[in-house]
């Protein structure tokens, strides 16, 4: 495996170095929803990566989990498909917030697990890294995902894809848009056979998922816009058994074809926007809600929902908001969630917040922020933000960040009040409402400087985060456990590399790495955020831009993660590549013929101990739009 792996490294290297002598151009900006209000990319001090449809195309992107793994920064595993974190600079999974066109995906206190969430239909997906809480509140710890939705181009379009290989998957969209604004429909189905995780060529575990999304938005008098966007999934996925007097880990995960659980997920949100006639005032009023309910094997569901109401206000201090060098936004937000595992308990929350942005000498861009939480059943908080972005003649940039986030405690670390088996086995959880916020404290500097002419950019971040007030679990009686917030600092740092070139006029590369530290207070290694990864990757025009092909090899190293077998231990994972290939045909202008293959060598890895990977698939599909 490890010559395949030579050999592109090398190819690409030959490659990179041929192209260094062809002409220059210029990359196109990227604008990203950073803030409180949208900034240009090459403005933001903050680190960000975006996804794009057309990496999503170009790659054979079906589903999110596999977008993110090209991400530098970020860490995504999980038990198989259908029970997937994400950890953001070595934070915990809770403390990535991920969003959908900006509304939160988790409802209540829960933190969004990923399983079948397609690729479908999405426009891009904006990775901030960093504490984000000044402008997303809690669960904004580590840093935020938001995937935005397609909402259609001028006129009317239509269109749709059928992909078959380990399952089938389809999907649709249908969109109007003028001058003054549109509607879009998008529906998406895939019925994934999944594979057996606990690797004895057993019965597969599957994940059957649907999807409706709906957005419009109109102008309905000069400078007032009015909006909507709603979104409705349900998924059904299968999982194995563990057993828990294994004593290796192809013992602990069993075979088993009865558990399996339903998801049912709804995000909704309506807004006006009035901009003044002079461009110096833009405000913003909306509603978000969220319902997330999950059962298990047929049982209640766990129903889980958030609502806010938020106020936005941005005033250009010296000319319109889009033009100006300086500006500032002030917002108020509520936001109230339940659960139904704590019926007696609701949280709601009071926000203040505002920014301020400057351009200074054409070069020098500020961004500072700062947000109070008035929180209803445990601690207040206050967190803060500031970000410079600085260009040089030469083309280098020099950017650099600094803040504060905040996790709230659960329902259930603050109120849990449960047993579970029977005595003398039997196992007490008790909540404690005296717990405090999570807090997270972050810095981060980077250059982004130009390579080969011109042709491509490359991003070097050295990141330092601390997270104060950990909450954990701890023995207060015999099979009586509680939560306290830990003494001491969960320490991570680290360093983040992002590349992209344009080798030719038809051959672009990709390059990713990430090398992460993070200890708990104890000084132990944290578990599940690998220490090395490693991401190549190259697409190639060919046939006058009628065919593509492209190829991405991952590279995971120095992975631990605890066995709840044997001696019951925190080991090291073993070190793997995997390589996933995609190509497709423009036959037509509206008709597109698609293939890939993930795991092209039929790599043998985990993830998380015990649970077995998926082999080398192979899928074939077409696409089409008008």
């Amino acid at each position: 495996m490890k010559r395949h792996l030579l050999a592109v490294s090398t190819a690409l290297s030959t490659i990179a170095n041929a192209a260094a002598a062809q002409e220059s151009f210029t990359l196109d900006p990227i604008i990203v929803s950073g803030g409180l209000t949208p900034i240009l990319a090459e403005r933001y001090g903050r680190s960000v990566s975006v996804i794009t449809a057309r990496d999503i195309e170009e790659r054979g992107l079906v589903t999110v989990q596999q977008a993110l793994r090209a991400v530098p920064g970020i860490a995504v595993n999980g038990a198989g498909a259908s029970y997937t974190q994400v950890r953001i600079r070595g934070g915990e999974g809770s403390h990535t917030l991920i969003l959908i066109d900006g509304v939160e995906a988790a409802g209540g206190d829960g933190e969004y697990i990923l399983t079948g969430l397609e690729t479908a239909n999405i426009e891009r997906i904006e990775v901030l890294r960093g504490p984000q809480s000044v402008y997303y509140g809690s669960n904004a710890s580590a840093g935020v995902i938001n995937i935005i939705t397609k909402k259609g181009e001028e006129g009317f379009r239509y269109g749709g894809s059928v992909e078959y290989g380990a399952g089938w998957a389809v999907a649709g969209n249908l969109s109007y848009r003028d001058a003054r604004g549109g509607i879009s429909l998008g529906l998406a189905r895939r019925d994934d056979e999944g594979w057996d995780y606990s690797g004895s060529d057993g019965e597969k575990d599957g994940i059957d998922r649907w999807t409706l999304q709906l957005a419009g938005d109109y102008e309905v008098a000069d400078g007032l816009t009015l909006g909507f966007t709603f979104r409705r999934s349900e998924e059904t996925y299968e999982f194995d058994s563990t057993s828990y007097v294994a004593t290796t880990a192809d013992e602990y995960v069993v075979d088993d074809p009865l558990p399996y659980s339903d998801r049912d997920e709804q995000t909704a949100q309506v807004w006006a926007e009035y901009e003044t006639p002079d461009g110096r005032i833009v405000s913003r009023l909306s509603f978000e809600r969220t319902d997330l309910d999950q059962s298990y094997d047929g049982g209640a569901p766990t129903e889980t929902d958030s609502q806010a109401v938020k106020l936005r206000m941005t005033y250009g201090i010296d000319g319109p908001v889009d033009q100006g060098n300086h500006s500032i936004t002030a917002m108020v937000e509520r936001e109230e969630d339940s659960s139904s595992s704590s019926p007696d308990y609701t949280r709601d929350t009071v926000s203040f917040a505002a920014e301020y942005r400057a351009t200074l000498m054409d070069a020098l861009d500020l961004q500072l922020g700062v947000r109070y939480d008035d929180n209803s059943v445990f601690e207040d908080a206050v967190t803060w933000n500031a970000a410079a972005s600085y260009s040089f003649d030469n083309g280098i940039r020099l950017h650099a960040s600094a803040g504060t986030g905040v996790v709230n405690p659960s329902y259930f670390e603050l109120f849990a009040d449960v047993t579970y088996g029977t005595p003398p086995y039997a196992t007490t959880y008790t909540g404690n409402p005296d717990l405090k916020p999570e807090r997270n404290r972050s810095f981060d500097i980077g250059l982004e400087f130009p390579v080969m002419q011109g042709r491509g950019t490359v991003d070097v971040t050295y990141f330092n985060e601390t997270l104060v007030d950990e909450i954990t679990s701890v023995l207060v009686a015999p099979g009586e456990y509680s939560y306290i917030n830990q003494d001491g600092d969960s320490d991570r740092q680290g360093v983040e590399v992002e590349g992209r070139f344009e080798a030719t006029d038809d051959l672009t590369l990709r390059l990713s790495y990430t090398y992460l530290d993070a200890t708990n207070p104890d000084g132990s290694v944290e578990v599940r955020r690998p220490r090395h990864e490693l991401r190549l990757g190259a697409s190639l025009n060919a046939l006058a831009d009628r065919a593509t092909f492209s190829a991405d090899a991952r590279y995971v190293a120095g992975t631990f993660d605890s066995q709840y077998f044997g001696s019951y231990a925190t080991a090291e994972l073993p070190d793997y590549w995997v390589v996933d290939v995609a190509a497709g045909y423009q036959v037509s202008d509206a008709l597109r013929v698609t293939a890939r293959v993930e795991n092209l060598f039929d790599e043998e890895y985990y993830d998380v101990w015990g649970y077995a990977s998926r082999g080398r698939t192979a899928y074939i599909g077409v696409s089409s739009q008008w």
